[in-house]
């Protein structure tokens, strides 16, 4: 073995348990890992903002199950990374963020840059710890892999003092870090049957982490035995194949309303991996807190997260991986008294999603995406942050295979950006889409930088309406006629991709749409396509001012 510095440790520790990838923004504070990293096997990621760093380690995680690495300096590289990390939790991603710390002893006497990262992240994170002595570093490493892994996955954070990263010890690696499953019992699987024969109008739910592609599949054909309607959770669409008979749609925000009276008037509720937060339970509308009306059998894998909000009729604590192989053993009854609601429910979610609305101005974003749904492999890698531009993906998109969507449940802007460089460099071989606001991508086009430097040929669709649409849109209903702070002057954001050596076209007509796409494709390079979209087209069921006066005459009245 012999004598390793901290930081020579840190990167053998990542080796050993399979990193692939380190997103960082370079920092004094770790300049020691950044020394190992040199003769390393790890690819680094070279960002503009911690943020970005952070969000792009967070899609790693989210698309591959295992946790993404994000290195950062102390101070304000680690208050820039926490966007990503509050992603993290919220989207129960696994993640491990390292951050550069003051030295040891200067402790306590508010030296350059210092913060108490425990106290900082302690409610943001899974676990938040500072490895105080090189030789415990093989320790804190394997720990980190378990926790942002394990039950419900999130992020970790390890400081690292910058002179306890070169302090020499002499110590051994574990073995590589593996995934612990949680199975559920024969008891629970056994009255999940019972009470699945007993339902006249069951439905499934299907959210959180802790999925895979065999998970996926095998969830799919206990569905089509037991001909169970079968929705996903906001942001999680990609769990489900939108295309087969048994999919209902996605609980999230503009539901339809057919699949929420559904929801409402179901007598069981199989709510998989999720938790049912806010934005998918309607603001904590859809089930009553704490009993729900109907019976609910919540399946987590983590026991914490049963009862926590909902009291569920049955709990079983399990990953939603081992749950679905477990579920391929259950049979349905001799006579299916729900028989025919699954095609229903898919009937309804159809006509939802094949809808083709018509906005004001010469850009319709229906024509957009059925240029898209004709003309992209189905398994494309959508990303997004947060906006009203997002709706127009959510509801008309038809997502296929499982690891097509990256985008935050917690709602973060700036997002789509950064998941688009980190879904391009972790799968080169696939088609890349990053749906964006003017607001939202201005938030991270810094790592456009990024995506040029990796040759990362992702497509940016940037839809441009001159705002911050989503708080305009909420200042309409409640405060008609009074807007205030949400008005942007943008840039030229094709010139500015341009300046970066991407491809990138204007857009102002839908006709110029396919045409422009193909050739973003064609060049081999990062792209961007700046769609100009009238401010009056705010969502696909009504305009600014149809909203204005419905609100003004609702506070007529």
């Amino acid at each position: 073995m012999g004598q390793k510095s901290g930081g020579q440790l840190l990167v053998e520790a990542l080796e050993q348990h399979g990193a692939e990838r380190v997103f960082c923004v370079p920092g004094e504070s770790y300049l020691a890992v950044l020394d190992a990293l040199h003769d390393a096997s790890i690819p680094i990621t070279v960002c503009r903002q911690e943020g970005g760093a952070a969000m792009m380690a967070d899609t790693y995680g989210r698309l591959t199950g295992k946790p993404g690495i994000c290195m950062v300096t102390r101070g304000p590289g680690a208050t820039n990374a926490a966007a990503g990390v509050h992603v993290a939790m919220q989207d129960s991603t696994p993640m491990i963020l390292f951050i550069g710390q003051i030295e040891r002893g200067m402790r306590e006497r508010e030296a350059f840059q210092e913060v108490d990262y425990r106290q900082m992240f302690g409610g943001m994170a899974k676990w938040v710890a500072e490895i105080d002595h090189a030789d415990r570093m093989p320790e804190f490493i394997s720990r980190a892999y378990h926790v942002a892994t394990s039950g419900r996955p999130g992020p970790v954070v390890l400081a690292l003092p910058e002179d306890m990263l070169v302090e020499m010890a002499d110590v051994s690696q574990p073995d590589p870090w593996r995934q612990v499953e949680t199975h559920p019992g024969l008891t629970v699987m056994a009255d999940l049957q019972k009470r699945l024969w007993a339902a006249e109008r069951p439905m499934a739910i299907l959210g959180g982490s802790r999925w895979s592609a065999e998970a996926v599949a095998g969830f799919a054909r206990f569905a089509e035995r037991f001909s169970l309607p079968v929705a996903c959770s906001f942001r999680r669409q990609s769990l489900f194949d939108n295309l087969h008979p048994n999919y209902a749609g996605d609980v999230g925000i503009g539901i339809n309303p057919k699949l929420l009276a559904r929801v409402k008037s179901s007598d069981l509720v199989l709510l998989v991996g999720g938790r049912l937060s806010e934005m998918p339970s309607q603001s904590y509308t859809l089930l009553d807190i704490p009993q729900p009306s109907q019976q609910l059998v919540h399946v987590h894998p983590d026991a914490e997260e049963l009862g926590r909000v909902y009291r569920p009729s049955l709990a079983i604590h399990a990953s939603p991986t081992a749950f679905c192989k477990a579920a391929e053993g259950l049979q349905p009854p001799n006579v299916l008294t729900n028989t025919g609601q699954s095609d229903e429910a898919h009937a309804e979610y159809r006509d939802w999603s094949e809808a083709r609305p018509q906005v004001p101005g010469t850009l319709q974003m229906s024509g957009v995406m059925d240029w898209i749904e004709g003309n992209v492999p189905d398994d494309t890698i959508f990303t997004n942050g947060a906006g009203n531009f997002a709706t127009w993906v959510h509801r008309f998109h038809r997502f296929r295979k499982y690891g097509t969507q990256s985008a935050p449940t917690s709602g973060s802007m700036g997002y789509g950006l950064p998941a688009a460089v980190a879904a391009k460099l972790t799968f080169p071989e696939r088609e890349v889409i990053c749906f964006a606001g003017d607001g939202c991508i201005q938030m991270s086009i810094q790592e456009f930088g990024t995506a040029c430097q990796e040759n990362a040929a992702i497509i940016v669709v940037v839809v441009d309406n001159g705002m911050y649409g989503t708080i305009r849109m909420h200042q309409e209903r409640e405060y008609p006629g009074r807007p205030s702070a949400t008005k942007l002057v943008n840039p030229d954001f094709a010139a500015l991709a341009r300046s970066y050596g991407a491809h990138a076209e204007t857009v102002i007509e839908t006709a110029e749409f396919g045409p422009a796409f193909e050739r973003a494709r064609a060049s081999g390079k990062p792209a961007l396509l700046h769609l100009k979209l009238d401010p009056e087209a705010i969502t696909p069921a009504a305009t600014l001012s149809q909203i204005r006066a419905a609100a003004e005459e609702k506070f007529k009245s």
